[in-house]
């Protein structure tokens, strides 16, 4: 059989021509292909071209460094940007922020399906996911800027119901990386912490008629490679890359750890309890709604606190936690190994992940609370002159059967203590986080309210609840002023009935709460 052809980044990232799409895959600081895009950025420093390209991925795609994504924060190189989150690309947000690129911020989980659509040279991709969001092109189509006029999302009524069709886009270039190549191409992704959608953008670039180039650990003898692993089979490659190990980290700044892969497993007793603290408490507040036999998903910050109070509470086992990246099973990682999970059980494509997410598969979802309004909706996604982008948190909380938004009170230098079993501010956030309006909406309260879905916001002094007629404060913390202390740093009164009752002493003591042996933890199955 014929060998692959072997170049280096640099002779890839030259046959990227002016206008092309360019997508990568990748999540967060994992699996993305850093010899390639920073070849790419280098011609361009070098040369001033190529010119004028649509840059696209579905996830995240940097460490906030330098990395990743902002390799191609350059005004004249890129011209459109279409991805699920850029607060780890903060240089690309500027550029899109400033209106010197156009750009698009669409949900994560339904761009990594456009791809596989794309591949099958459908319009595009239909979907639910987005309906009454800042996607909706009703209400900003996910367009970022004033320079960016095309509608690339559009209402569609199928069978009396309506959907959002996120329209088809042919990729000409797609960069993409792997563990180990054999001699004829073939790839392997063993020694990644996921899958993400390479498969499908292979698929897809070379449908569109592009070239499809990926970068290796290693090059191995052909036919040594367990067929059951190649993810992307020869076929739909044009030229193989070995990357410098420096470019090729397992993520960004940190080494191969076999635990993410399923190469190995670590016991979960060697993952240390976290000290009591504001996001413990919420955690612990959040732990309490666990059930036996629940699909968990969590996201990245103080939603991570559930696993770790789960776990010190002997209850890790009671749920199956899941990340959108998609491993199944085992305990999620952070920072910046987000979208691994540690002792994965199963490790799935990221587009497979979400469309088991989409059709209310996950039980319970507890994902990040940035901004809330009296009508109960959320804004993650644009703060000001900020730009994070909503990543799955739209595929995730539009389908979750129950879902909780989990954050502090404020925000901005907030300082808490505990004393016996009371909650003590001692510097309040100089942010609110309980507005009038929120500036976009990532999640609507309204369709919820509507859907019937149950929606909690929890926080360290106060638990609030979603119910059909506004937001509901149901529980205060222990050693909270309700007047001052809540209602005085809201924008809106939220509903009561009667005076709220106390949040659970044990949840502010510094000792094991005993959920293990807590009879409101009944099976969901």
């Amino acid at each position: 059989m014929k060998h692959m052809k072997i170049i280096t980044a640099e002779e890839a990232a030259a046959q990227i021509r002016d206008g092309d799409t360019v997508a990568h895959g990748g999540f967060v600081s994992s699996g993305i292909p850093e010899a390639l895009i920073a070849a790419l950025e280098q011609r361009w420093l070098n040369s001033g071209t190529p010119r004028d390209l649509t840059y696209f991925y579905a996830g995240s795609a940097g460490n906030r460094d330098g990395h990743g994504g902002d390799h191609l924060a350059h005004k004249g190189m890129i011209k459109r940007v279409i991805a699920g989150h850029y607060n780890t690309a903060p240089a690309l947000g500027k550029c899109i922020l400033n209106n010197e690129i156009e750009g698009y911020n669409l949900p994560q989980g339904t761009l990594s399906q456009l791809c596989r659509d794309i591949a099958g040279k459908k319009l595009g991709t239909i979907t639910h996911v987005g309906l009454e969001t800042y996607v909706d092109p009703r209400k900003g189509g996910g367009k970022l800027n004033d320079i960016t006029k095309e509608d690339i999302v559009e209402v569609v009524n199928i069978l009396g119901q309506e959907k959002l069709l996120y329209k088809a886009f042919p990729i000409h270039v797609a960069f993409l990386r792997g563990s180990y190549a054999d001699e004829a191409g073939n790839v392997t992704l063993e020694r990644e912490v996921g899958l993400n959608e390479v498969t499908a953008l292979a698929q897809a670039a070379k449908n569109s008629g592009g070239k499809v180039f990926v970068q290796v650990e290693k090059i191995v003898k052909e036919g040594t490679l367990d067929p059951r692993l190649v993810k992307i089979p020869r076929i739909y490659i044009d030229a193989l890359i070995v990357a410098d190990p420096k470019d090729h980290e397992q993520t960004y700044g940190c080494q191969f750890d076999p635990s993410l892969t399923g190469e190995i497993r670590v016991p979960v007793t060697s993952i240390s309890a976290p000290p009591l603290s504001a996001k413990k408490i919420i955690g612990r507040r959040g732990a309490m709604e666990l059930t036996e036999n629940t699909v968990v998903n969590l996201g990245i910050g103080i939603p991570e606190f559930i696993a770790a109070v789960a776990n010190e509470e002997g209850i890790g086992d009671y749920m199956t936690l899941t990340v959108e990246a998609g491993p199944i099973g085992g305990i999620p990682a952070g920072g910046a190994r987000f979208g691994a999970s540690v002792n994965p059980e199963c490790i799935l494509a990221h587009h497979e992940q979400f469309d088991f997410y989409d059709g209310g598969g996950i039980d319970l979802a507890f994902l990040g609370l940035a901004q809330t309004d009296q009508f109960g909706n959320i804004n993650v996604s644009k703060f000001g002159p900020r730009l994070s982008g909503c990543g799955g948190f739209i595929n995730i909380t539009q389908s979750s059967k129950r879902v909780f938004f989990c954050g502090t009170f404020t925000a901005s230098g907030l300082e808490t203590a505990v004393e016996d079993g009371k909650l003590k501010i001692l510097k309040e956030g100089t942010e609110k986080k309980f507005l009038s309006m929120v500036e976009q909406i990532t999640f609507s309260g309204d369709l919820a309210s509507r859907l019937g879905q149950q929606v909690m916001y929890i926080t360290e002094r106060a638990v609030f609840e979603l119910r059909n007629d506004g937001i509901y404060l149901i529980e205060i913390a222990p050693g909270i002023d309700l007047q001052k202390q809540i209602l005085d740093l809201m924008d809106f009164t939220p509903k009561m009935v009667g005076t709220p009752k106390l949040m659970d002493e044990k949840i502010f003591r510094d000792s094991i709460m005993g959920l293990k042996d807590n009879a409101s933890l009944q099976s969901d199955s």
